[in-house]
Formats: structure tokens, sequence, C-alpha cells
């Protein structure tokens, strides 16, 4: 069985984050990491390779991003993954959801036979969730998203999905895209072996070329969207103290909240 992960590297949410001047969001001069959101799609790949004890399954960690982003697939690997691919090109920058997904489709064929894509639920940065959808579409395969439990049997795939309604359970026959949330199960840390067995696991370096995808049809020319202006957040200011020397505390302290209408 082959298993594609799907990660992402993405600004330090912690960190000082930045635009370019044509508004994209600064991806090299900023500290950046594994999509935390990923992290759990790693984790549900690596636990499908170890419960299904006895069969022959690759994992291999697949990103898209500038040259930092090969952190994002090195941590996969250090977590368990088998080998990795970062695609890597000029032309990718600026890209909008719709032309990553066919980057990532692209790279996705080129892998050859997968059984199994797997995506976390969103990433941290965009926060938009529509890759595993589109995917499929592009891949022809069905999709089972937003998975809190995932179990395996043969080629059948059964999900848990829990709204605000109800909990669902959903089924699907392989190959097919599978996203996983962050209910899905804690994360595992890279042990000291998994970091230094990383290190001598194959990571390959694909461009554009490689994947047969014209640069026309990716970058900020391409997108569907854009981002027209930012502003800064503004400094934090100094918070209205509330006193009760008179007995009058109450009192200020509602007319505050109902002049914020929060009562």
């Amino acid at each position: 069985m082959n298993i594609v992960v799907l990660v992402k590297y993405v600004p330090d949410a912690t960190a000082d984050r930045r635009f370019e001047p044509d508004h994209t969001v600064d991806r090299v001069d900023v500290d950046g990491l594994l999509s935390e959101l990923d992290e759990y799609a790693v984790e549900q790949a690596l636990q499908i390779r170890e419960k299904r004890e006895g069969e022959e399954i690759e994992v291999t960690a697949l990103t898209v991003g500038p040259a930092p982003a090969e952190a994002a697939v090195r941590k996969a690997l250090q977590m368990g993954a088998d080998k990795a691919v970062h695609v890597v090109d000029d032309a990718i920058a600026g890209s909008d959801a719709i032309a990553t997904s066919l980057v990532l489709a692209k790279a996705i064929e080129k892998l050859g036979a997968v059984d199994l894509v797997v995506t976390g639920l969103a990433s941290t940065d965009a926060g938009l969730s529509v890759i595993p959808a589109m995917l499929a579409e592009r891949l022809g395969l069905p999709q089972v998203t937003l998975a809190s439990v995932v179990e395996t049997q043969g080629n059948q795939v059964r999900i848990k999905r829990d709204t605000d309604a109800a909990t669902e359970v959903i089924g699907g026959t392989m190959p097919l895209v599978l996203s996983v949330t962050d209910q899905s199960g804690e994360a595992r840390y890279p042990s000291f072996k998994g970091i230094m067995a990383a290190k001598k696991k194959p990571l390959e370096t694909w461009g554009l070329g490689d994947l047969g995808v014209d640069a026309g049809s990716v970058g900020l020319e391409a997108a569907y969207t854009a981002v027209e202006d930012v502003t800064a957040r503004p400094p934090r200011t100094a918070g209205e103290i509330v006193k009760d020397e008179d007995g009058s505390g109450a009192k200020a302290l509602a007319g505050f909240l109902a002049a914020k209408k929060f009562i």
C-alpha cells in the first residue's frame, strides 16, 4: 500500500509574520514550521501502517513551497514517514488553492499508484480546508473528510465525523482522499532515533518541469483571488480600569460592557 500525506510549511503563529510588497505572505524570511494540523495527518498515516502489521506499506510526505519548506517534510520523516518529495519552483509563489491543488495532483500522479492521500483539517496560515475536495476532483477519487476516527480493513476506509448536529460514520473504498481533524489522535514527537534515521531517508526535489505543469497556470498572475491591501495590526492600548472606591464600580462596569455591546 502506498500512502501520501500532504504537509505544509507555514509561518510560525508566534513569530512576527510579514507580507511581501505584492501582498503575499513572506514564507522565506520568517520563522516557519510544519503546520500543526498536518502533524495529525502524518500521525494517522503512520498509525494505519502500524495497525496493518505484516503488510508492505510506504508513507511518502509531500509538500509544495519555497526552499525552507523542506523543513516540513524533514519533520514528517523524523516522525516516521519513509520518504519525502518537495516541489519547489519560483513560479509557484503566490499560487491560490486552485493552482496549489493542480501542482499537488500532478505530484501525486508522478508518484505512481497511490492508495491513500491523507491531509490535515486545514493549513494554519490560510485555513481554507478546500484542498482535499479539489484533489479528489482532480484525481478522480472519492473523498472521506474531517475524520475524528479512522479505521481501515482491506481496501475499505471507515471514518467517524463529528458535526454540530450529529456524529456520522462514512465509508469508502481505496484509492481515496482522506482528511483528518485535530481530534483524530495526538501527534507523536520525533524520537532521537527517528531524527537520526530521517537523515538517511530519500528526499526528492521536483520542479514544475518534472510535473509537466505550465508555469503560466500557477503563481500570483494565475490566481483567481488577490489581496488588494494589508494593514498592520494596531498596537495594544492600555485597558480601562474601573475603580469601586465609592460603591459605583458595578454601575460603571455595566455601563462599559453595554457601550461595547457585550451585554
